[in-house]
């Protein structure tokens, strides 16, 4: 399971021009699943996660995490994230899980990352989505389980 994660000021995920989730100060989440993933490394990747320090305290310093700046999240499905690009001229997604799988262990993301009460939008699971952000830094991590 992958996650990239950017710190952001704002971003938006929309469908057909209708804004479908959006957050201001936080954590854009691209979710990647594959095909090995399960319950185990969802909770894992959620705990990291909102315990990860990305955001500045006064001192500049990268030590406070989403929950310690009341931020939010916006969680984007990404399939594409966990493709296999070391070789050739086209990405192979061999290691992804299938859509019935990726589209549970999503939700069950979001709905883990709520219960541990920080603010969560998300995208819509394969949906043809346009994602806007403002990468605050610009600070972008990747994070796998």
């Amino acid at each position: 399971m992958k996650a990239l994660l950017q710190r952001v000021s704002e971003a938006k995920v929309s469908i057909d021009g209708d804004v479908v989730g959006e957050i201001d100060q936080g954590l854009l989440v691209l979710l990647g699943v594959e095909h090995d993933d399960d319950r185990s490394k969802v909770l894992r990747l959620v705990e990291r996660l909102i315990a990860y320090r990305v955001f500045s305290d006064l001192a500049g310093k990268m030590n406070l995490s989403v929950r310690d700046v009341a931020g939010s999240l916006l969680v984007v499905s990404q399939f594409t994230l966990v493709a296999d690009t070391k070789k050739g001229l086209r990405p192979g997604f061999s290691s992804s899980a299938k859509p019935e799988k990726a589209k549970e262990l999503y939700e069950l993301f979001i709905d883990e990352a709520r219960k541990q009460g920080v603010g969560v939008a998300s995208g819509q699971f394969a949906a043809d989505m346009q994602v806007a952000l403002i990468n605050d830094g610009p600070v972008t991590f990747m994070l796998e389980i």
